[in-house]
This record gives C-alpha cells, structure tokens and sequence, in this order.
C-alpha cells in the first residue's frame, strides 16, 4: 500500500488540495482488492465521521482529474477504483467479473480476457477503447 504522502504527492499533482476525506478516500481504494461503491466506501468511512455526501464529492473530484476511475459493471451501481502507477496491479482499463448470483465484481487480471480485431469490428476494439465485462457465477454461488 502507498503511504499517505504519496497519495497527498498524487493530489497535488492532480491539482487538488490534501483534505483529510480526500485521503481517506485514497486510502480507502488503495486497500481494496475489487472495485467499491459509493456505498460500500462511505459506509467504511462513516467510522471516521465522514458523511456520504463528502465521499461522494470527493469521489466525483478525483475522478474529474483522473486519479480514480468510475464504472458501471451493468447492475447500475457505479464502482470506483484507485488507478494505480504503471506497472501496479492491473493496467487502468481491464475487465470485470460480475456474479449474476450475489453481485459481486471482482478485477480479472488484463491477460484474462483476449481481445482480437477482425473484419467488422469497431475500431474501438482495435484501440483498446472499450470496457470488458464478464457475467457468470462466482466460484462460491456455482458451489
């Protein structure tokens, strides 16, 4: 896990001022293993005395200057992730898993799901620019 001064080096340089909620919320994402609620975030923080209201704010702050990213895995409930340095865990765009049971989504690694450009595709496909979502059921719901 990043220490908290090179999460405040990371807002400054995103341009935002160091807030404790905005740390909190850094902190927060930098020790998640899948991507998180606006819910699932503010509940962890509320202990701290952070309302959801602030969380969200500043959720929507730092992904306006990049440093977390916003997705929609199909269940209509945005997931935030900390976009973590080059070399990191998983590169910034990488595909989902969504359990059609329980709903939970979990990050596959970026070698998880291949994808091939072929006559007829958009060229989005070719660039990379697209979300990659897998559905099924979780290995504890297939049990």
């Amino acid at each position: 896990m990043r220490p908290a001064a090179e999460l405040t080096d990371a807002l400054r340089a995103a341009g935002l001022r160091r807030t404790s909620p905005r740390v909190a919320v850094l902190q927060r994402l930098e020790a998640a293993t899948a991507p998180l609620s606006h819910g699932e975030i503010a509940e962890k923080l509320a202990a701290a005395g952070f309302d959801r209201v602030t969380v969200y704010r500043n959720l929507s702050d730092l992904v306006e200057v990049g440093l977390v990213t916003r997705t929609d895995v199909g269940d209509h409930v945005w997931r935030f992730e900390l976009v973590r340095p080059r070399g990191k865990s998983h590169g910034v765009e990488h595909p989902h898993f969504l359990c059609t049971d329980c709903g939970d989504v979990s990050c596959l690694p970026d070698d998880a799901v291949k994808i091939v450009s072929s006559r007829d595709v958009p060229r989005s496909v070719s660039r990379r620019a697209i979300e990659v979502q897998v559905k099924g059921r979780c290995d504890a719901c297939a049990r």
